[in-house]
């Protein structure tokens, strides 16, 4: 097996497509690993992760736990709520402090851009980059493709469209490099204040119709509404986004094809999609959480390969 180029990850521009193709090929083999009756592997015996969690998130943090656990490497969890933070320890303060406990990898969910990068050039340990505010979260763009190239065979040539907030979305930024790196065409489809200014620029087409996207693509990424990162209203109304770019079973059923469904989660059900959909035999929503168990093993196991 080879190596990554990279020592850290902390976005999908950073990675050659070689790169991505080793991930998917090592996250193959974990998959296997993960179908059978023992699930675990010895493969960072002695590697200590740190997972440093600056913002709340569920399903990634459990995932990569998940996925580390599953490599039997030795995991410390730190949640900035209840740490030093809150009394106004800095970011470099808190990882050296980790990193004098002999930690070999971070992963790191930050609610400021950039901050994946800061710490790689401060500290010894690789980094890995589970979401830096509205910038980048690479494993979920790795994870979503390599969904599409389990469900459809392979990704090039193939048509995504990425539905909803685009402008805080940090998956659809890593969705779109990722993408385009493994040679998919590319749509973005959502309310004109939802779309970042430069998107055209990464070589992306620009839908505002729903139904024509959908008509368009053979995949539909349907992205969560971020509530949470609006500071001013960018729709008139919950109810007004739903009209225009929820989906439902209808519109999915009026299609002259049939498509398939994804989403990052956590879904707003009735929102962005409603369950019909999501739990339809159109949505490989499952797969991918699946996916991602898979995927984070496959990085952690391949930036292990960096570790003196």
């Amino acid at each position: 097996m080879g190596a990554l180029s990279v020592k850290h990850l902390l976005g999908i521009k950073e990675l050659s497509l070689a790169d991505i193709e080793l991930i998917f090929s090592t996250a193959d083999t974990f998959k296997e690993v993960l179908n059978r009756p023992i699930k675990k592997v010895p493969s960072l015996r002695d590697v200590t992760i740190a997972n440093l969690f600056f913002e709340n998130s569920t399903r990634t943090r459990l995932s990569f736990e998940l996925a580390e656990r599953r490599l039997s490497a030795d995991v410390i969890n730190f949640a900035a709520s209840s740490s030093s933070v809150s009394k106004g320890e800095t970011l470099i303060d808190t990882v050296n402090n980790i990193l004098a406990m002999k930690v070999d990898i971070v992963v790191m969910r930050h609610p400021h851009a950039g901050a994946a990068q800061f710490l790689s050039r401060h500290v010894e340990a690789s980094i890995v980059n589970a979401g830096d505010g509205a910038h980048e979260h690479p494993t979920q763009a790795l994870l979503d493709a390599f969904s599409i190239r389990e469900k459809l065979g392979e990704v090039k040539g193939k048509k995504i469209a990425i539905v909803g907030d685009i402008l805080h979305s940090r998956v659809a930024l890593s969705n779109i490099f990722c993408l385009k790196k493994l040679g998919a065409e590319v749509m973005v489809c959502g309310p004109t204040t939802l779309m970042p200014r430069y998107i055209e620029s990464l070589g992306v087409k620009v839908e505002h119709n729903l139904k024509n996207a959908l008509e368009w693509c053979d995949v539909a990424n349907m992205l969560r509404i971020q509530l949470e990162r609006q500071d001013i209203k960018y729709f008139p109304s919950l109810r007004e986004y739903i009209q225009l770019f929820g989906l439902n079973k209808q519109i999915l059923d009026s299609l002259s094809k049939r498509i398939t469904i994804m989403h990052p989660g956590p879904i707003n059900r009735g929102v962005e999609i409603t369950s019909e959909v999501a739990d339809s035999d159109q949505s490989i929503i499952l797969n991918q959480v699946e996916n991602g168990v898979a995927i984070r093993m496959a990085v952690l196991y391949l930036l292990a390969g960096h570790v003196k």
